[in-house]
């Protein structure tokens, strides 16, 4: 074996490198190594080589070389490898690994450049690599790692990146801090455990830290590009205190407008009625979501209808996410791990609603051991248990709710609600599968159901039913997707049993089943891809009404079952084009049919829509198409940051919604009824403009933002006066269809640390309606705009949370709204002997102003490890002022006048207490 272990600097004008390269060769090899091919080498051209054989590794080489130069073979054999070759004289060639020897010196190597020391200047600039095996006793135990491959002609900088994974578990380690002392650069390893890195040539020192982590540092030479892969271990240490900080300045980061976030952790200190937690309720503390009032269903974003926000329960759909009129959410809060809502640019994978997406993703079930919390207060009990199915790999989550509520309608100040009853319960079930590290399933079932009845005659029965089965798969570390199917149902039920012969059951459903695919590739850590196509199929029944028992005189009646399929292609991006500034931009193909069994009816033109103006009725067969509606839709975010913290965005999107609710109730009712579009019916459009400043103080300790926006929507449905929405099989004729306008601007300021925490809205936000005709029946205000029924300009929340120690704890929530539009009468007349009521134009007043106070008192357990389970008391008041707030407003005629009532929810103070349990 020969060897040569010295590092040769020569400088020698009269020796050239290479003296004897241009003589040809012709040689071939097949299977062997490298130690023969340069054995044979040496046969055949006279030449000796000096080199470690343990450089050459074992790789077997099958080559064919017909008349080229010894450097040529070279260069081949030695491409891919870390070998470089120098000739020292004619006949003596020698190997180095990952060392250069130069013949010359760099320009300005001695402070100026030496003309007479150049024999052949490059075209780029020479910089070699020089570094100091060991420079202290402490340095000398860090392990050098040379990456790249050392050339002649070298750049100031490379580009280093790779994977960093815990040792023991072989999972990816997200956040890990890789710095590089002395020089001011640090790199953060993604979700996925990735990094990326641009150093200078040459020596470098890279540490590692991160929380749970064990610190690491390691010497790398960098000669050229390369990858350098982390293998850490766990650290454990006994720490007085740990600060957990979760997505640190990622208001100013986030590159999607009108994003926010819910802590669901946090939401169990905030007052709400009763005691009970509710990420909704928290939700309409947060700038731009709203409700109509107290006790009503539905959320109303940035002027919008409660129709237009999609809830999406681990990926499905749920129609009706509240129990009890809209003061209890039908979500399981114990099960609940995230909430992101989208009120700005939804991205493109999100479709069918015009105002906003409230995805919220459940808990991943436990598969360590088993995890139980439970909770119970004046309203409800609550329930959640996470129990391994094979350890480490699947877990099983099950969550149930029930209510016993009947004693808060009999303390309602109301005698018609003496005799009422109510209540609720809801479930989840959720099995999580890690099949392998590049596989995993979730299955989630959902189901709640609500009975009540508000007189002694008449019972409502309404549920939610959801189903999703998601598989994810991670093709290659840049690759991954996912296949999604879902199914979700909501419905309702009246059995009406009076004293009369007219007792009836009416009944109504809809139900949608969707399947999507969904992939992301990550071109680069700049430029990342997510693209899919999803096709939903909707079926609606409308309605029927059938008697009850054997004397009701009820005829029975079914309005025949609507049917759509909708289809979608989306794709989207997001693209750092520098550090400062990144777009995320996407678009989305929505493609609509209606379709048969059905019949539909056609109208004169330029003709109002009643029973009058029919000209034709279609009979379509099953699945023949009715009629086609599609669409392009652009998502589109911008971020800059200005300073590191400091952002503006700006966001414009434009979106379809092709199903609507009808109602002409002045808020969501749970028997409101779902509608497709159709022949007559066109599928409402909303374009929106975003634009916001946001800033960070003290380390992230104050967040502030202030956010403005315009949105533009046709085709809103609205209804005649009077209108019959129920059992309607002709409901287009009831149907108004116009523009809509909404504008606002939002402010937010949250504290993040401290023992004084919490934050402030406001929003000022306006929404508007129009519906004008040259029909006077179907023109209402006389085609002028006017607010919509949930417009309420001024919004103010305050929620705030005082910690006087870790374990108790005073929180407080106070709320105002102006009031919301109302109808009022401003006359009357007599007609034929008959009085007539005269009301002013529609929305024209409002009700009053709307505010609320609640405080709660908080008790943690004591924090200690080892015992059986954790407990926390919350004991609260709801309306601390008694405020008799209205929820509506109604006229009645006493004696020839006309009196004005107004009902109310809540108008004293509601104290409870709530336990909550946890092991």
């Amino acid at each position: 074996m020969r060897f040569f272990s010295i590092i040769l600097i020569v400088f020698c004008s009269g020796v050239m490198n290479g003296q004897d390269i241009s003589k040809l060769v012709s040689i071939s090899f097949e299977n062997v190594d490298k130690k023969t091919v340069l054995s044979r080498l040496e046969n055949q051209t006279d030449v000796t080589f000096y080199y470690l054989e343990e450089w050459l590794g074992e790789e077997l080489i099958t080559k064919e070389y017909q008349n080229v130069t010894l450097k040529t073979i070279l260069d081949d054999l030695f491409s891919d490898t870390v070998l470089n070759y120098y000739f020292l004289k004619e006949k003596e060639v020698v190997l180095t690994s990952n060392i250069v020897i130069y013949d010359n010196l760099p320009d300005r190597f001695f402070g100026e450049e030496k003309d007479s020391l150049v024999v052949n200047k490059p075209k780029q600039k020479i910089a070699p690599v020089f570094y100091t095996k060991k420079k202290s006793l402490n340095e000398a135990k860090i392990s050098t790692i040379k990456i790249g491959k050392a050339s002649v002609y070298s750049k100031e900088k490379y580009e280093l990146s790779g994977y960093a994974r815990n040792f023991t578990t072989g999972k990816p380690i997200q956040n890990l801090a890789i710095l590089v002392e002395g020089k001011d650069l640090v790199a953060t390893t993604d979700k996925n455990g990735y990094y990326l890195l641009e150093l200078p040539a040459g020596e470098n020192i890279l540490s590692t830290t991160s929380l749970g982590i064990a610190d690491s540092k390691k010497r790398v030479i960098l000669y050229n590009n390369g990858t350098l892969d982390f293998d850490l271990t766990e650290s454990l240490e006994v720490l007085d205190e740990v600060l957990l900080e979760s997505n640190r300045d990622e208001n100013i980061k986030d590159v999607v407008t009108g994003k926010e976030q819910v802590d669901v952790e946090a939401s169990k200190n905030i007052p709400l009625v009763l005691g009970e937690r509710d990420v909704l309720k928290v939700a309409t503390a947060l700038p731009g979501i709203t409700t109509a009032g107290e006790g009503a269903a539905g959320l109303n974003v940035r002027g919008g209808k409660a129709d237009q926000n999609l809830t999406l329960l681990d990926d499905a759909l749920i129609y009706n996410p509240q129990h009890f009129f809209g003061l209890f959410s039908a979500l399981n809060p114990f099960t609940i791990g995230k909430v992101d809502i989208y009120k700005g640019a939804i991205p493109a994978e999100y479709g069918g609603r015009l105002s906003s997406v409230f995805d919220i993703k459940t808990k991943d079930a436990r598969t360590d051991k088993l995890g139980v919390e439970a909770s119970i207060g004046p309203v409800t009990g609550n329930v959640t248990v996470e129990t391994p199915v094979v350890k480490d790999k699947s877990g099983l989550l099950f969550g149930a709710r029930g209510a016993y509520a009947n004693w808060i309608l009999r303390s309602l100040d109301e005698e018609t609600l003496n005799n009422s009853q109510a209540s609720f319960y809801d479930a989840i079930l959720k099995y999580n599968h890690e099949i392998n590290e590049n596989n995993k399933i979730n299955a989630t079932g959902y189901y709640s159901r609500d009975d009540f009845s508000i007189t002694s005659d008449s019972i409502y029965v309404y549920s939610n039913r959801a189903f999703s089965l998601r598989w994810d798969h991670t093709f290659n570390d840049k690759h991954k997707g996912n296949v999604l199917l879902t199914n979700s149902q909501y419905k309702f039920d009246i059995n009406f049993d009076g004293d009369s012969n007219n007792d009836f059951n009416l009944g109504y459903s809809v139900e949608e089943t969707e399947v999507k695919l969904q992939m992301k590739y990550e071109l680069n850590p700049m430029y990342k891809f997510h693209y899919g196509i999803a096709n939903k199929i909707y079926q609606v029944r409308p309605g029927s009404i059938k008697p009850d028992g054997d004397g009701s005189i009820v005829t029975p009646f079914s309005i025949p079952k609507e049917k759509a399929l909708e289809s979608a292609a989306f794709i989207s991006g997001r693209f750092d084009f520098t550090p400062k500034f990144s777009v995320n931009a996407g678009l989305r193909y929505s493609l609509y049919n209606a379709l048969g069994e059905g019949t539909q009816r056609e109208y004169e033109e330029n003709r109002p829509r009643n029973e009058g103006t029919v000209t034709n009725t279609i009979q379509y067969e099953n699945n023949k198409v009715i009629e086609t509606y599609d669409g392009v839709e652009l998502r589109l975010s911008s971020r800059y940051i200005i300073k590191p913290d400091l952002s503006i965005k700006a966001g414009y999107s434009n979106t379809y919604q092709y199903i609507h609710t009808l109602s002409n109730n002045t808020t969501v009712s749970p028997i409101d009824t779902w509608k497709l579009s159709d022949l007559n019916i066109a599928p409402q459009k909303a374009q929106q403009y975003s634009f916001g400043v946001f800033k960070n103080l003290n380390e992230s300790t104050y967040e502030i933002s202030l956010e403005g926006f315009y949105k533009k929507l046709d085709n809103i449905v609205d209804f005649k006066v009077g209108s019959q929405i129920l059992l309607n099989e002709n409901i287009e004729t009831e149907v108004l269809q116009g523009e809509g306008k909404a504008y606002g601007v939002e402010f937010l300021l949250r504290k993040n640390k401290g023992k004084f925490n919490g934050w402030f809205s406001y929003t000022y936000s306006r929404s508007f309606v129009k519906l004008d005709s040259e029909f006077a029946e179907e023109r209402v205000n006389n085609g002028e705009f006017f607010p919509a029924n949930y417009d309420k300009p001024h919004d103010i929340s305050l929620v705030s949370n005082y910690k006087f120690t870790k374990r108790f704890s005073l929180s407080a929530n106070f709320v105002y709204q102006t009031g919301r539009p109302v109808t009022f009468p401003v006359g009357q007349f007599i007609l034929n002997g008959s009085e007539f009521v005269v009301f002013s134009d529609r929305n024209k007043f409002r009700i009053p102003d709307f505010y609320r106070l609640d405080l709660g008192f908080n008790i943690e357990g004591n924090h200690k490890n080892k015992k059986l389970a954790h407990s926390f008391w919350t004991i609260s008041i709801y309306n601390v002022l008694g405020r008799n707030n209205p929820f509506s407003v109604f006229f009645v005629a006493d004696d020839g006048e006309i009196r004005a009532l107004q009902s109310s929810v809540f108008s004293i103070p509601v104290p409870s207490i709530t336990y909550n349990l946890k092991f």
